[in-house]
């Protein structure tokens, strides 16, 4: 298990028709606070402010193609080359972590391959290093290192 403590939440969010927003900074724009967005928001403000990890390389629930179905990662980091570095799939904190959340995370990586998978649930986060195409467990994010794959 990868221990992360999620920096002070500084987030701007508003109410609308009964509803909590949260506006999110690298999308430019304002979401629905699910607990699975609240979970997504305070990773990537984990990997930017704590990691260093650059913002402008993060892509957040951008469609990709599984076969015939239309999917959506929540968290992409490119490496300098801009290619695919690390794969996070987001849960809320009352979904638990299991080999389903894992094999998600690995059918994503088929359309976009990455050198490390992450699953997390704000409360539990597990990752693993493809390495000579095989999976090993981590127990800690790797240090930004952008211009390695």
């Amino acid at each position: 298990m990868i221990n992360i403590r999620f920096p002070e939440p500084s987030f701007r969010t508003k109410m609308e028709t009964g509803k909590e927003y949260v506006f999110d900074l690298l999308r430019k724009k304002w979401l629905l606070l699910t607990p699975e967005e609240w979970v997504r928001q305070n990773f990537v403000q984990y990997l930017v402010q704590v990691m260093n990890y650059p913002a402008s390389l993060i892509a957040l629930e951008k469609e990709i193609w599984l076969g015939e179905l239309k999917k959506r990662f929540d968290i992409l980091v490119y490496n300098n080359n801009h290619q695919p570095w690390m794969i996070v799939e987001c849960k809320a904190e009352t979904v638990t972590l299991n080999n389903e959340t894992l094999q998600q995370a690995l059918r994503y990586n088929i359309s976009v391959p990455a050198h490390f998978l992450v699953i997390t649930n704000g409360n539990y986060s597990f990752g693993w290093e493809k390495r000579e195409g095989q999976l090993h467990a981590i127990n800690e994010l790797p240090g930004w290192a952008g211009e390695k794959s």
